[in-house]
């Protein structure tokens, strides 16, 4: 009974992830074509952003802040930022568009949302190896500190991202102003991301403000990672962690909520 049972999530399993990988490779080709370097702009876009923010605050404000290479501090910060962005942003209307694929009875929406921040996790994290690695050989980017913490900070900071994208794919198919308020949210939300600051150099009442922001947990790790003792750092693992639950939790009951009021053509 147990080996049956075993057998059939091993299958089940198995059909998901091949249903995952095909919507991956559909929204690749309809975005990026075959021509040119294609898929490659996943990552290359979150690089562009990257380096040309650092190489603005490199000429601006010196070659170092606070002790620390001020092109590899702005880089690390603005590479998750931007998956933030680009994650949210995809994942509106992004039931209306994949609507018809609904017909296939082993698709679920969320399918669709997980298909789409996949790309831009492995973008992402492709910028961010590139980005160290040619950094490192003209001396801008220490050899991390502590690569699990890294790892930790930049996963942890995913998942939060993601189960925004969970909320806000069904509330854009509830309401269309959803689509008009979310490049001016992403916007806001950069002060509370830690992109361009660590917790230790603010005063004492701002960082426990600021440390309420999964985003600042996720970023101050992903920053003590790199730059081991050179830097002071503040967080908490259970705040994005308990904040990724409670979001999860809300976004599947939403999306479930928005499933009984799609058509299948």
């Amino acid at each position: 009974m147990a080996k049956g049972s075993l057998h059939r999530l091993r299958n089940s399993w198995a059909v998901q992830v091949r249903i995952i990988h095909a919507l991956m490779i559909r929204e690749l080709i309809t975005r990026f074509g075959r021509e040119n370097i294609g898929f490659l702009w996943i990552m290359a876009e979150p690089l562009l952003f990257a380096g040309l923010v650092g190489l603005v605050w490199h000429f601006t404000h010196g070659p170092t802040e606070h002790g620390v290479g001020v092109i590899a501090f702005v880089a690390t910060g603005y590479i998750p930022i931007t998956l933030f962005r680009h994650g949210v942003s995809r994942s509106v209307a992004v039931f209306t568009v994949n609507q018809s694929l609904l017909y296939h009875r082993q698709i679920k929406i969320v399918d669709f949302i997980l298909s789409r921040f996949i790309i831009e996790l492995l973008g992402g994290m492709m910028a961010y190896l590139f980005m160290a690695v040619v950094l490192v050989g003209f001396g801008e980017f220490p050899i991390p500190s502590d690569i699990g913490l890294l790892i930790a900070g930049w996963l942890l900071y995913s998942l939060f991202c993601f189960s925004l994208c969970l909320i806000i794919a069904p509330l854009s198919e509830v309401s269309e102003a959803m689509e008009k308020f979310i490049p001016v949210t992403t916007y806001v939300m950069i002060p509370f991301s830690g992109l361009f600051y660590m917790v230790s150099w603010v005063t004492p009442g701002a960082r426990e403000f600021l440390l309420l922001s999964p985003f600042v947990n996720g970023m101050e790790m992903m920053r003590k990672g790199i730059w081991g003792d050179q830097v002071t750092a503040y967080y908490n693992i259970w705040n994005p962690i308990i904040c990724s639950i409670i979001a999860t939790l809300a976004g599947l009951i939403l999306c479930r909520r928005v499933r009984r009021k799609l058509t299948v053509e």
